[in-house]
């Protein structure tokens, strides 16, 4: 399985439901490293407003929104 990491801030709407969406889709158990990018010079650069970011072994999955077929691609 890989390693699924989802790019994020405090108090992020967006981030929580794609978190709940991705153990739904992934199970519960499932681990999934979550980096908040405040305080991150370079995230924050890098990704902005554009949170969430969803990756799996590094590579981009989707942003903003669950894409539940993307993520079962990489299963």
């Amino acid at each position: 399985m890989p390693q699924w990491t989802v790019y994020s801030r405090a108090d992020c709407s967006l981030c929580e439901r794609m978190l709940e969406e991705l153990a739904e889709v992934l199970g519960p158990q499932a681990p999934v490293q979550v980096v908040d990018i405040d305080g991150e010079p370079e995230l924050e650069r890098k990704y902005g407003t554009r949170i969430p970011v969803l990756l799996a072994d590094g590579e981009f999955v989707c942003a903003y929104r669950l894409d539940p077929e993307r993520v079962r691609g990489y299963l």
